[in-house]
């Protein structure tokens, strides 16, 4: 090989070196810029999860914020706030109250032995039943079904009387009450089943409004702060003219025969 030649060869190699050296250079700068990149995102990314939890700790709760909206109180409550539910005449001077929660399953197996017997006895003029629901067991167990079936039961009552005391009676029936851990009465969609087995409440786009909308949610909160002010602590608890009456695991003509007994002339 000339002495020419070789320099040139040699040239051309450094040449081709030079280029690799600087393909191989950009490489690595755009290898950098994609993992600065990445960490950027992933950095951002952390920081946005962190902002989304913490507006979210900080956000109130969906029941918290109904607690601040404007009480709507159904048409047919009584009392102060609308708290008390009377069925029957309310000028009786007998008053059978009884404090339940809709969740609670003894208050379902005292409804199902005698509530019709109890409502009639209100129906036939002899007292009048106030009823005071409380929430509690949204407390002891997962589910919020206690509240939105309460405010249900309050959309039952802006309707009519007799309208609540049907859903009253079919939330607390065999076919529809839950087991208290199974909480279907945190379903709207099961609360309307229910309702549309009363006539006044199927079809009837006002209350399912209200149902969907929680127009009584407020009202729901206000009874529940009412029953945990009644000195009450346990479901179903049943006060004729102040007085406590046995009525868990009694037989229905048991209760009604106590009730008589117990009345005013």
């Amino acid at each position: 090989m000339s002495s020419r030649n070789s320099k040139t060869a040699k040239a051309a190699a450094r040449e081709r070196l030079r280029a690799q050296r600087e393909k191989e250079q950009k490489r690595a700068k755009v290898r950098r810029q994609v993992f600065v990149g990445v960490g950027v995102v992933v950095v951002l990314a952390a920081a946005a999860g962190i902002a989304v939890a913490v507006n979210n700790a900080n956000k109130p709760s969906y029941w918290s914020a109904a607690a601040k909206d404007k009480l709507v109180v159904p048409a047919h409550a009584s009392g102060k706030n609308g708290t008390t539910i009377i069925v029957g005449d309310a000028k009786n001077k007998n008053v059978l109250h009884e404090y339940e929660d809709l969740r609670c399953p003894v208050c379902a197996a005292y409804e199902q032995e005698s509530g019709a017997a109890v409502l009639k006895g209100a129906q036939d003029g002899k007292y009048q039943i106030d009823y005071t629901l409380g929430t509690f067991l949204d407390d002891a167990n997962p589910g919020d079904g206690s509240k939105k079936a309460l405010s249900a039961a309050g959309a039952a009552l802006n309707v009519s009387t007799e309208a609540f005391e049907q859903f009253h009676t079919l939330i607390y029936s065999k076919k529809y009450h839950p087991d208290e851990n199974v909480d279907k009465l945190d379903d709207v969609s099961y609360l309307l089943k229910v309702a549309d087995q009363v006539p006044a409440l199927k079809g009837n786009t006002k209350f399912s409004d209200a149902v969907k909308k929680g127009t009584f949610d407020k009202w729901a909160l206000t009874m529940s702060n009412a029953f945990n002010s009644s000195g009450v602590n346990q479901t179903p608890t049943v006060k004729l003219n102040g007085k406590d009456l046995s009525v868990v695991s009694v037989p229905s003509a048991t209760v009604m025969s106590t009730i008589e007994a117990g009345l005013t002339k």
